[in-house]
């Protein structure tokens, strides 16, 4: 007859087969990785032809001028020096502007995906001043070219601009054109020229209304901006530079900005227009996709309309849980059979974890479809069912199965607990820890690990 392995002996395999299973535990991280990989692909289809994820900007008014520049060059051993006259750019922000917002959020569906899609109508006033000083620019106001100046608004998603966009100067609607949008929406939005000779200050009223998906950003400009965003949407995000005072319920939100140009770091008279601000999706990618345009980084206020059950994040949430389940299962297995003289093999040790993997596949694969509280009560019935049964003929008693059973209703229902409670989950993930140590170290305080031979103890 084969000798019995010592207490230590048995819990060296259950450590090492628990080690293993780490293996197919990272294999279905992968999958969830790959699978909101996936639901990402389908949901940027579900909004092309609407509008992604906007940035919005502007007004901002351009004004050339003819600068004076002063070349020297080599010409036959000597240095001839030449002024150039070049044409360049200024680009003044609004002494003050007011911006407001309503965004109308809906959910757009593609088979299993989905996403949350909006229109949002924005409007605003802005005033704008030639600057007495320009002088302290590095340039005179005779060289302004004040009949060629522009106004430009940036939208980082032009498929989205409807046909309401309205723009008026001191009364007077101005005619617009596609494109030319300022730098920090990516160049894209549109303009419309405007002749400025007498230099008096502008008063601009403006409005469009505008398609886009997910989130929705604004780079303030100027000596001030406030804005104030309103939605029916009642899971924002306010993300960005700058937060705002606001009031969410389930009726939706409303938010106000008041942002400073000494809060921008920015003068209202630039020589350059400042790139396109770091705004990224959940996943880190940008919201801007192509070569950024301009020099430096906007400062900016972002919006996102969080989908209050990303069965994704979860799910990923739940599998970096995996080895505690792994590891109270098998310590439960040990108990038995080392204090309560079931005999364990290390096959059932596999098995049994095996399903306990299983579980996490389930809850990804039926998240997709019934949402994940309905996908966690399927498959944590399902795995409790199945191990527990599986328990009554590895433990040989339907007592211990129960014990089994038991331990794992408590532990899914605590981790629907941790997911619920983020914010506690670290206190109470080493609480239950320190409580399951001190019971092990309590029944196995008699155990002598390099000892051969069954203890004759009755069922634990």
């Amino acid at each position: 007859m084969a000798r019995e392995r010592s207490p230590g002996i048995k819990l060296l395999f259950a450590v090492l087969i628990g080690g293993a299973l780490l293996i197919p535990l990272l294999a279905v991280y992968a999958l969830v990785y790959d699978r909101q990989h996936q639901a990402r692909v389908a949901q940027d289809s579900i909004t092309v032809g609407w509008g992604g994820a906007q940035v919005v900007s502007g007004p901002v008014l351009v004004i050339p001028y003819r600068a004076e520049r002063v070349t020297s060059e080599q010409v036959d051993g000597k240095t001839v020096t030449r002024t150039v006259v070049e044409r360049d750019e200024l680009f003044l922000s609004p002494e003050s502007q007011q911006v407001t917002t309503e965004i109308d959020p809906d959910v757009k569906e593609r088979s299993i995906y989905k996403t949350v899609i909006y229109l949002a109508k924005l409007g605003g006033t802005a005033k704008f001043v030639l600057p007495p000083d320009l002088e302290r620019f590095g340039v005179k106001r005779e060289q302004l070219l004040l009949n060629e100046a522009e106004f430009r608004f940036g939208a980082s998603d032009s498929r989205g601009l409807q046909t309401d966009t309205k723009v008026s100067v001191n009364g007077t609607a101005l005619p617009l054109k596609p494109g030319n949008g300022v730098a920090s929406s990516n160049g894209s939005g549109f303009f419309g020229y405007f002749e400025w000779t007498d230099g008096e200050p502008l008063d601009v009223v403006w409005s469009y209304s505008l398609r886009g998906s997910r989130s929705l950003t604004l780079v303030p400009r100027g000596g001030s901006t406030e804005w104030k965003a309103s939605s029916s949407w009642p899971h924002p995000s306010f993300e960005g530079d700058f937060l705002p005072e606001h009031e969410t319920g389930a009726q939706g939100f409303a938010a106000t900005w008041s942002v400073t140009n000494l809060a921008l770091g920015q003068a209202l008279v630039l020589d350059d227009d400042p790139g396109a601000p770091n705004v990224s999706e959940p996943d880190g990618r940008s919201v801007i996709y192509a070569e950024p345009v301009g020099t430096g980084q906007s400062m900016a206020a972002t919006i996102r309309l969080v989908d209050p059950v990303d069965v994704y994040s979860r799910v990923d949430r739940s599998v970096k849980y995996g080895f505690l389940f792994i590891g109270f299962t098998f310590l439960a297995f040990l108990m038995f059979d080392i204090v309560g003289g079931a005999r364990v093999a290390a096959a059932e040790y596999l098995l049994s974890g095996a399903g306990l993997v299983l579980f996490f596949v389930m809850l990804l694969a039926f998240s997709e479809v019934i949402g994940f509280t309905l996908a966690y009560l399927v498959a944590s019935g399902a795995i409790i069912g199945l191990l527990t049964a599986y328990s009554a003929a590895v433990l040989g008693s339907w007592k211990r199965a129960r014990f089994i059973g038991a331990l794992l209703l408590g532990l899914y229902g605590l981790l629907y607990v941790l997911l619920s409670l983020e914010a506690w989950s670290l206190m109470i993930g080493s609480v239950l820890l320190f409580f399951a140590l001190a019971g092990v170290m309590y029944a196995t305080r008699q155990i002598d690990w390099s000892s051969v031979g069954r203890s004759d103890t009755v069922d634990a």
